[in-house]
């Protein structure tokens, strides 16, 4: 019976390259895992999407205040 060879020399640069990929993938977890961390959390009750609206009518935008002019 034969005897299997090893891996063959471009199986093992692809694990290497895949090998690296891992490293490099797990680096920019860190990263962004340290970059959230830094960021500050409001402390408040308040929605961030609705914050500083008013019950009620609300002011036109900037580029329609003319428009009210010509009645």
């Amino acid at each position: 019976m034969a005897k299997k060879s090893g891996p063959t020399p471009r199986k093992r640069l692809k694990e290497i390259k895949l090998l690296d990929k891992r490293k490099a993938k797990e680096a920019r977890r860190i990263e962004a895992k340290e970059r959230r961390g830094k960021v500050r959390v409001k402390n408040s009750d308040e929605d961030p999407d609705i914050a500083g609206i008013r019950p009620g009518p609300q002011p036109l935008p900037e580029q329609w205040d003319d428009l009210g002019d010509d009645e």
